[in-house]
């Protein structure tokens, strides 16, 4: 069964009123007689009339809509960070449309491309791991709208960015492993383009400097869609086994990968810790209950996404051009569980 909202017109063709009328009457306009107002009330009461929100807000030059880019919503980091902008949000009466890229490029520039026809009053974007050319957000940029990057940013815009402190995030697991005696550590990771790829990387082959540890550069293996293929995550570790020497352990940078390998090594046989240790980036709550336990470096989606929806409506809200933008870094977190640990 369709569902047709009533709107001002029909309140007023029912009632044998202008538009006009009844769209004063609604807003207690001091021009419309008390028992007018009282009548077109009880008839939207009953009809359970609602005015709508888009409408309101277009004549007033906005739309009360931002719009969301992410990679997919089935990640449990992004489902954090989507919690955490709605929440922000909805307090300040602004709507949520979210889009999904799947890690590709040309669906990012036709979601972009439908959100703007859409009115949006502003964008929140992590950009997929084929986007290397950035014009369509450049051109929206010097247009005016305002856009802020989360996670995965350009610095090709000058806007406001959120992200997390991926360098030390990658610094610490490799350290872990190294305190936990691994002296061959691979890293398993998304493609060299992104930002989260480059940040981690700087970190996982800076504690290994620190630690005097000299690797083969094949013990990095990058994934050209960020494992949304399992194929690629299945050729990094087919090649990683095959080494000699082989890994004694490595370091995944995505949820995806990170749970997709622990499955493959899994079936292959190969025990965690004592074969090869696993230490990834996860936000899974279910990284407990894994065999083994998983240790995870941990984002603060929820405030990632807080953060980057104060920063996008305080753009928005600015009535003078803004020429001064913040890169806002937030802590990563390292739980050590039994994946990484010798003999565990």
């Amino acid at each position: 069964m369709n569902f047709n909202a009533i709107t001002i017109r029909d309140i007023a063709k029912a009632l044998n009123l202008s538009v006009s009328t009844v769209s004063k009457a609604l807003r207690d306009s001091h021009e419309i007689s008390e028992k007018t107002k009282k009548l077109v009330l009880a008839y939207a009461k009953e009809n359970n009339y609602r005015p709508n929100p888009i409408a309101q807000s277009l004549k007033q030059g906005s739309s009360k809509s931002i719009g969301i880019v992410v990679s997919t919503i089935e990640n449990q980091f992004f489902s954090q960070v989507i919690n955490g902008i709605e929440s922000v949000a909805y307090n300040e009466g602004y709507n949520v449309i979210i889009t999904q890229t799947h890690e590709s490029y040309d669906l990012e520039v036709k979601n972009v491309g439908h959100l703007t026809h859409r009115s949006i009053d502003g964008l929140l974007i992590s950009i997929s791991t084929e986007t290397k050319d950035i014009e369509h957000l450049l051109r929206l940029h010097k247009q005016g709208l305002p856009i802020v990057f989360f996670d995965r940013v350009s610095n090709e815009i000058e806007t406001h960015k959120v992200i997390a402190d991926n360098y030390m995030g990658g610094y610490n697991a490799t350290k872990h492993l190294i305190a936990s005696g691994f002296r061959k550590i691979a890293h398993i990771t998304s493609p060299p383009n992104i930002s989260i790829t480059q940040e981690r990387l700087a970190g996982y082959h800076q504690a290994l400097a620190d630690a005097g540890i000299k690797l083969p550069e094949n013990y990095v293996k990058y994934c050209p869609h960020g494992g949304r293929d399992v194929s690629e995550i299945e050729n990094a570790l087919n090649e990683l086994l095959n080494m000699d020497p082989r890994p004694d352990a490595i370091f995944t940078t995505s949820d995806r990968i990170t749970t997709t390998s622990l499955s493959l090594l899994y079936k292959l046989g190969i025990k965690i810790p004592d074969d090869i240790a696993l230490v990834g980036y996860s936000n899974t709550s279910m990284a407990d209950v894994l065999n083994p336990p998983l240790t995870t470096v941990s984002q603060p989606g929820f405030e990632m996404g807080q953060k980057a929806t104060e920063m996008l409506l305080n753009l928005i809200a600015s009535k003078h051009p803004v020429t001064e933008f913040k890169t806002v870094v937030l802590p990563t977190t390292l739980t050590i569980r039994k994946s990484s640990i010798k003999g565990s």
